[in-house]
């Protein structure tokens, strides 16, 4: 059976593109998009996806270890499942991206930029995404989960956090009993839209989806996979159908919310939060987070915590969040 990332990263389709084994059919949709089908009727369809910046290897490597499990039959399979490697271009050179940011792209904002491989790969996934969601209801799987993983560019007060996409139905339950159960440290609610995955896969498919922030970027083979537990028996969990994992934190799951979108949109847009501040760092009331012509951003409530502030991001985009403890 082959390695699913470095049949990826070989830049080369496997021998076969189907295949079974006594517990389930395969399919290898195109470089690094595998789709899963147990034998048996089931009623969820799943999407697990990691990549989408090719230098986050930690999630990589536990969705390709959970797909070995699988694939070997080590792990039964429960329900459809649809695996992305989103960016292997970037994976391949270790690098955030080649050209642009791809998870600024989703929902068809990938028309906005000049073509390149990531325009190109962002309008491949949501293909296979809708592909799959469209087939999985035929089979009968009427229940849609999107979890894409990923790792942050800088440290974190909370090292495990998930962000929740803006949406205008309530959040799924079972959901958020998983996240728990996943072992993070918080989560984010979203105020806006945005060119997340995540928020494609919420707004257009209906699917209950998190973006889940999994420690630091390192390089392949670098990471202590002992800080994912919880997450990794809360996947083995969710694809194989079985009892959820008891928590494995030592705090109560925390909950933010985006209180302020910090946009550069003019050359001269300064952030005044040092360079080495973690994700989460307070800050109190009236602190001057950003400024640029014509605009100023201050913390407004009594205490905001920081959240990706990154003064390099291209015109337009989102430079950092700010959020409020509720």
């Amino acid at each position: 059976m082959f390695n699913f990332l470095a049949q990826t990263l070989s830049g080369e389709a496997p021998a076969a593109i189907t295949g079974q084994t006594p517990n389930l059919d395969w399919i290898w949709r195109e470089e690094g998009i595998l789709e899963l089908s147990p034998h048996q009727t089931c009623h969820s369809a799943v999407v697990i996806s990691a990549g989408i910046h090719g230098n986050e290897t930690a999630p990589i490597e536990l969705l390709n270890q959970l797909v070995s499990e699988l694939l070997s039959g080590h792990r039964p399979l429960h329900v459809r499942l649809l695996v992305l490697l989103g960016n292997p271009a970037s994976m391949r050179i270790n690098k955030r991206f080649v050209d642009a940011d791809m998870n600024r792209m989703f929902g068809g904002r990938h028309t906005r930029y000049c073509p390149n491989g990531e325009t190109r790969r962002a309008h491949e996934l949501e293909q296979a995404m809708a592909l799959f969601y469209r087939t999985s209801t035929a089979a009968g799987a009427s229940y849609r989960y999107h979890y894409d993983l990923h790792t942050a560019i800088r440290g974190s007060l909370h090292v495990r956090f998930g962000m929740l996409p803006l949406q205008d139905r309530p959040y799924s339950p079972d959901m958020l009993k998983w996240l728990d159960a996943a072992g993070l440290d918080a989560l984010v609610y979203h105020r806006s839209p945005g060119g997340t995955f995540t928020h494609f896969s919420s707004e257009v498919f209906g699917a209950d989806s998190c973006t889940l922030e999994l420690g630091k970027a390192l390089p392949f083979g670098s990471n202590d996979h002992q800080q994912f537990t919880g997450i990794r028996l809360a996947l083995q969990s969710l694809v194989s159908a079985t009892q959820l994992p008891s928590r494995h934190a030592d705090q109560p799951l925390e909950s933010y919310r985006v209180t302020q979108d910090i946009i550069r949109s003019k050359e001269d847009f300064q952030l005044h939060v040092p360079a080495a501040a973690l994700n989460f760092t307070p800050y109190p009331k009236g602190f001057l987070i950003a400024e640029e012509s014509g605009k100023v951003y201050q913390v407004e409530k009594n205490e905001e915590f920081v959240l990706f502030p990154n003064p390099s991001v291209a015109m337009g985009l989102r430079a950092g969040l700010m959020l409020e403890r509720f």
